[in-house]
């Protein structure tokens, strides 16, 4: 019975599984910034850290056997215009826990295992990022029949990963060989260019579908915050390029991404909006029921939180600091909710079963 179960979880494996890695990697890292104020938060972000290491190597293990024992039902929800959006999870998990070794890890391991480590995950994070940035918008293209309707926020996820890749990716910069520095570096502009400009293009047509089509379903209303996403992201990269680019590119290079940076978290704040508003529409509407779409509340909210951080520690405003901290609580509760209602998901084995292993 026991062997039978296993089987079952690996079969019905949801590839949304790993965003529950990129949630808690994130309140991690966000719980190390706001330290410097309140020094607990530091205590609290190495426990979450840990948690989300032991997460990984106990996630990893099914997600890969699966694709070795059921080949068929994963490539099956890769070609899935919904679900296979959510495989791009994985290679973002990688990236993020590539970041949170960098800030956190070196705090609490020997300094060049941490790099090592960071090194690692950053090399599979982005080689796989490649991968399904590329392939899902492809399956977009040419074998799928896909509606208007089938377009939600999770279709940034796969194309727009590459946004992340410069995140930990500038701050490897300096522990590569110094003749491939330079190299490194133009790689993580491509990465962020490439992300950031098919972001936009999305982020038109999932507006139009907005606009013209009835409301999410209630499943995929938490998608809603994916938005913050690549907003968020994609401000932390830019800072993280602005002080990389400086040896090779001059020091008039970090004003001109800082003030990029600046615009693109000012959009947050305005989705930020929206996002509350539309998830009261759903409580209100009782049409918000729990799935592992639920992930989708921390990851974004929280790079838009560490974006905010960052963005009032280099522009010295309290006011700033003070909104990323209402973001830091926001995101601390809504993390504690879904962690909480996943572990009861996972001992009452709902996840499990193929009607609700698909998002």
């Amino acid at each position: 019975m026991g062997m039978r179960n296993a089987y079952g979880i690996i079969q019905n494996f949801a590839p949304a599984w790993f965003a529950s890695i990129m949630g808690t990697g994130i309140v991690a890292l966000t719980s190390y910034f706001y330290a410097t104020s309140f020094v607990w938060l530091k205590g609290l972000g190495t426990a979450v850290w840990v948690l989300n290491m032991l997460l990984f190597g106990l996630l990893i293990v099914p997600w890969a056997l699966r694709f070795i024992l059921y080949r068929k039902e994963a490539l099956s929800d890769l070609n899935d215009p919904v679900t296979g959006q959510f495989y791009a999870t994985m290679p973002i998990a990688c990236l993020v826990v590539a970041a949170d070794l960098l800030i956190i890890g070196v705090d609490n391991l020997a300094p060049n295992i941490a790099v090592g480590l960071a090194k690692g995950f950053w090399i599979c994070g982005a080689l796989i990022t490649l991968v399904f940035s590329v392939i899902i918008p492809l399956l977009n293209f040419t074998s799928r029949e896909t509606r208007i309707e089938s377009v939600n926020p999770a279709w940034f996820m796969p194309p727009v990963s590459l946004i992340i890749i410069p995140i930990p990716g500038t701050q490897l910069i300096g522990y590569w060989p110094e003749g491939w520095q330079l190299t490194m570096l133009i790689f993580n502009y491509v990465s962020w260019g490439s992300g950031f400009f098919i972001f936009l293009l999305l982020e038109a047509i999932c507006l139009y579908r907005f606009i013209c089509c009835p409301p999410l379903p209630g499943k995929l209303a938490p998608t809603v915050w994916i938005n913050l996403g690549p907003i968020g992201v994609g401000t932390i990269a830019l800072l993280n390029l602005a002080a990389a680019s400086t040896p090779f590119l001059g020091e008039h290079v970090e004003p001109v991404l800082r003030l990029l940076a600046l615009f693109l978290w000012g959009f947050g704040f305005w989705w930020l909006i929206c996002a509350i508003c539309l998830t009261i529409y759903y409580l209100r509407h009782h049409d918000l029921p729990f799935s592992l779409a639920w992930w989708a509340f921390t990851f974004p909210l929280g790079a838009y939180t560490g974006a905010t951080y960052l963005v009032a520690t280099f522009l010295n405003s309290s006011l700033i600091y003070g909104y990323g901290f209402f973001c830091y609580l926001l995101l601390l509760a809504l993390w504690s909710v879904v962690l909480g209602r996943t572990l009861i998901g996972v001992g009452k084995m709902e996840f499990f079963k193929s009607a609700s292993a698909k998002v």
